[in-house]
């Protein structure tokens, strides 16, 4: 892999796993337009890297919440920190239920089917338009609503819909403060990425050769900082109501989506 390819991959990584616009189907977009052979087929380890450099902008960006889950699950105090780790780990039981459950029938989603991703965008748009449109409150997260965020977030395992757009916009149409909405939302997600790398690690498909080092670390440094980045952003625009532009995006790229599956 060249340098470059692996710096606009991980640049791509970095934004698409927090901006609301489902990264996983625009892949499958441009599997179909494109051709399958038109877009690389990267490597198991050259992903988990990736993933692991927007969990790692995650933590720096939340470095305070991170520790004090961690506070939590060491301490044998029913505090706030405890209850807050509690919710961090009901929100994940859906998501793990279903990858582990379903993982052969999900696979079955990823096969180009453009006309389903474009009605998924769809429904992120609506999600999205939603959300900006909900009244903003000083409610945190319940044990019953991150269950719910975290139905939202297995959901999203689909291609098209997002999951940071999914999760922030049921958190706020539960009633949850959109700071909060977004922090838990990005919070939720770490433990996933950080266990599906030990799974990806531990069964021994993954395959290192010394050439990629330098390829593989301008990605990892270009998906961190672009995660930095979005991360930082999205919290912004989700406190100032602007997930309406991503929607009309998602609503755009859906449509013209299901209109090539009718006459591409």
């Amino acid at each position: 892999m060249e340098v470059i390819d692996a710096i606009i991959l991980g640049i791509v990584q970095g934004l698409t796993e927090f901006l609301p616009v489902s990264s996983s189907g625009h892949l499958e977009l441009g599997k179909a337009i494109l051709g399958d052979d038109s877009i690389p087929q990267e490597s198991l380890l050259f992903t988990v890297v990736l993933h692991f450099a927007t969990a790692l902008s995650t933590i720096v960006v939340f470095r305070k919440d991170v520790l004090d889950i961690f506070k939590g699950l060491f301490q044998f105090k029913w505090n706030e920190e405890t209850q807050f780790s509690l919710k961090i780990i009901i929100s994940m039981i859906p998501a793990a239920l279903i990858g582990l459950l379903f993982e052969e029938q999900l696979e079955s989603f990823f096969g180009g089917d453009i006309r389903f991703v474009g009605l998924m965008l769809l429904v992120t748009a609506v999600l999205l338009f939603l959300a900006d449109r909900a009244k903003d409150t000083d409610k945190g997260v319940s044990y019953w609503k991150s269950f719910i965020i975290g139905v939202s977030q297995a959901i999203a395992v689909l291609p098209g819909i997002s999951r940071s757009g999914a999760t922030i916009s049921t958190s706020v149409l539960l009633g949850v403060d959109k700071s909060r909405a977004a922090r838990f939302s990005f919070l939720m997600v770490v433990p996933l990425i950080l266990g599906k790398m030990a799974k990806d690690i531990f069964s021994g498909q993954l395959n290192f050769e010394s050439e990629q080092t330098v390829a593989m670390g301008a990605g990892f440094v270009a998906a961190f900082i672009a995660g930095l980045v979005a991360c930082t952003w999205m919290i912004q625009l989700v406190r100032k109501s602007k997930l309406t532009y991503f929607a009309i995006y998602c609503l755009i790229v859906g449509c013209i989506a299901i209109g090539y599956s009718f006459w591409g």
